[in-house]
């Protein structure tokens, strides 16, 4: 089993056009580890895969998956959930995390995370999934809480304790993207710290730094995109977030409009003087 990562580890979404840097023995970017989607890897072969194969012997990459539906009430596609596990096998991973969502119906998949009720019935049937995919892998994945851009009137408790019982029933942990909940706290006026105070401290495993916008059709919500820098208002989340839980291993990401590998290495040397300057308080 790969060792986990340290509480202060930092790093960046490991996209195709940074390959090269990563690869370069005398450039040597400086983050602690990297995450890949797995999707983007699931052909095993190629030079793209290659080159997550090689930059694997240099950095901890943690496999963050982005369709496998475990809000599907289908169960998993046995195919998908193979690849990733023959993927987190060959590149050793550090981490395996998915998303509180479903993907996929009748066997089409739609590309977006599409949101569920916090019910009793999602829980069973994201419970079920959940401990399938940790059965094949061998090991617990992370959950991602999802960005909020309504309350689904079929939800019979708060996306929380959702969460809470689901590491009950299944030992998973948590990956706190603190983009998505900025977003949901901002579009649902929900209270980030009753969030926090309702899932188990110890679970979260991991968490994430990414951008949101304001929607174009000026609806007043905010937009999780990812294709932006993270914003100040979520900067000053993460800090609030740090001080309460700690230091946990964090990725700044980006999945569109990608900057240059230096802007994306300045967010992670921010990050890691947060989490140094908070462990040091």
């Amino acid at each position: 089993m790969p060792a986990a990562p340290g509480d202060s580890w930092v790093g960046i979404g490991l996209r195709c056009p940074y390959h090269a840097a990563f690869l370069d023995a005398r450039a040597r970017p400086g983050v602690d580890w990297l995450e890949v989607h797995a999707e983007n890897y699931f052909d095993h072969g190629g030079p793209r895969y290659r080159a997550l194969r090689e930059i694997a012997d240099r950095y901890p990459i943690s496999v963050h998956g982005v369709a496998l539906s475990l809000g599907s009430a289908e169960g998993i596609d046995a195919d998908h959930l193979e690849r990733l596990h023959a993927l987190a096998e060959d590149v050793g991973a550090c981490r395996i995390s998915e998303h509180l969502a479903w993907s996929r119906t009748g066997g089409v998949y739609f590309n977006d995370l599409l949101p569920l009720p916090f019910s009793l019935e999602a829980l069973d049937i994201v419970s079920r999934n959940i401990d399938q995919t940790q059965t094949r892998l061998g090991r617990t994945i992370l959950v991602e809480n999802p960005s909020g851009y309504l309350d689904l009137p079929s939800s019979t408790m708060s996306e929380g304790v959702f969460l809470s019982r689901l590491v009950e029933r299944t030992g998973c942990g948590l990956l706190v993207d603190v983009n998505n909940l900025f977003v949901s706290y901002s579009n649902l006026a929900h209270d980030w710290e009753e969030w926090l105070d309702q899932i188990p401290i110890d679970a979260i495993g991991e968490v994430h730094l990414a951008g949101h916008e304001a929607d174009a059709e000026g609806s007043g919500l905010l937009i999780d995109t990812h294709g932006s820098a993270v914003s100040e208002p979520v900067w000053a989340l993460y800090e609030r977030f740090v001080a309460r839980v700690g230091p946990r291993p964090t990725i700044v990401e980006r999945d569109s409009n990608l900057p240059p590998l230096g802007t994306l290495l300045e967010d992670a040397d921010r990050a890691a003087r947060i989490n140094i300057a908070l462990e040091a308080a």
